[in-house]
């Protein structure tokens, strides 16, 4: 099955080509990083993680999406996403494997990932975070690729892939869960002191991740005349539709919760990002933005005639993946550290240096992405002219 990644046209050709380019800038610019070390980026003591960990919370989210094709397929004979689950299992090990390579260029000495294999430390959130996210690597590989190769060989799927295909659903919801725990373990962090950040976390993957798959097939539809059911895209939508709801309703619950009960540490997260505090404000046109994205977005999915026009669905689907990568990604990594616990603001913003490298990493996800749909397109190709 390899051997159909490398047959394609030239649109195909060019489109790995740019990705290829990208790797290498995004390489050597991670080699002056490297040798330089972190103060070429601009994390600072007070702001330690920045745009990278920004990136992995976001991505684990995408990761762990694919759960909602899954579990309606395989639990509840929901035959509508027979077509999508591949896709978005496929997508889930670019995810995960782009989450890993953020850890590795947000470290100023990658080789001391190393410790956490060699010296396991089973009361540390980071192994178990270490431990779900490259399992859930490995399920996704071994489900994908099984999957195919019972398509390809017009046979039965083996009940023991079934087995982890079941094992598959609980552990989606485990990376986000962990990957949440990582923050709202930290007592001196107001904003990510909550018990409901891993549910928040939840809602906005299970928003963001089905609309950037909704996406890719929208793109696919007209590059690779990739069939996708109406009946799939609406009922995609409708729970991308209550997911965005629900991740709107969590956030409104932790403001509610920081202003009524007038305790400072939260008090002072909200308004640096809606207002500005102490003469610092870079966060606020991002956060309003990320706002008016988002009610721009659920306007267009909850009114039934427009999220049912491709048209405006995918107007709301860019706009609500924009709308989280915000809110999710630098805003609640990134204010999680501002005010420290002196009540210093110290802000953060990234640089070109940041920017070349999360793109280079960014250009691994797509490619490795192309390359596994390609393979899963060429397979269902040749089924569909047995």
């Amino acid at each position: 099955m390899l051997e159909k990644a490398l047959q394609g046209s030239k649109i195909y050709w060019a489109w790995v080509a740019a990705l290829l380019g990208l790797i290498g800038i995004g390489f050597f610019t991670y080699l002056y990083q490297y040798s330089q070390g972190l103060g070429v980026t601009g994390l600072s003591r007070d702001v330690s993680w920045g745009f990278y960990i920004a990136q992995l919370t976001y991505l684990v989210g995408v990761a762990a999406s694919g759960v909602m094709l899954v579990l309606p397929y395989y639990l509840h004979d929901h035959k509508t996403f027979g077509k999508l689950t591949i896709l978005g299992e496929f997508m889930a090990v670019s995810a995960v494997l782009m989450c890993m390579m953020f850890v590795l260029v947000d470290l100023g000495q990658p080789k001391r990932m190393l410790n956490v294999i060699l010296f396991p430390t089973p009361n540390s959130i980071l192994f178990w975070d270490m431990f779900v996210l490259s399992g859930y690597l490995g399920l996704n590989i071994v489900i994908g690729w099984m999957v195919l190769h019972s398509e390809n060989k017009r046979g039965e799927l083996p009940k023991w892939v079934k087995i982890l295909i079941y094992i598959s659903i609980p552990w989606a919801i485990s990376i986000h869960t962990v990957t949440a725990f990582l923050y709202s373990g930290l007592p001196g962090r107001h904003l990510w002191l909550t018990a409901i950040l891993a549910p928040r976390f939840l809602a906005s993957a299970f928003a963001a991740g089905p609309a950037i798959l909704l996406l890719i097939m929208f793109v696919m539809r007209k590059a690779a005349n990739f069939h996708v059911p109406d009946k799939a895209v609406n009922t995609l939508s409708i729970i991308i539709t209550y997911a965005m709801i629900l991740n709107v309703f969590f956030l409104l619950l932790e403001m509610f919760t920081a202003f009524y009960s007038n305790i400072p540490g939260h008090i002072h997260a909200f308004e640096y990002m809606f207002v500005g505090s102490h003469g610092k404000w870079a966060m606020v046109p991002w956060m309003w933005a990320s706002v008016l994205l988002g009610v721009f977005s659920l306007v267009l999915l909850i009114v039934p005639k427009w999220r049912k026009n491709p048209k405006t669905l995918v107007a709301a689907l860019i706009t609500l993946v924009a709308s989280t990568w915000i809110e999710k990604g630098m805003a609640l990594v990134v204010v999680g550290f501002i005010p420290n616990p002196l009540d210093q603001y110290t802000e953060y913003a990234p640089t070109l240096p940041e920017l070349v490298i999360s793109a280079g990493v960014y250009a691994v996800g797509l490619l490795v992405l192309t390359l596994l749909f390609k393979i899963a397109l060429g397979v269902r190709a040749e089924a569909a002219n047995a």
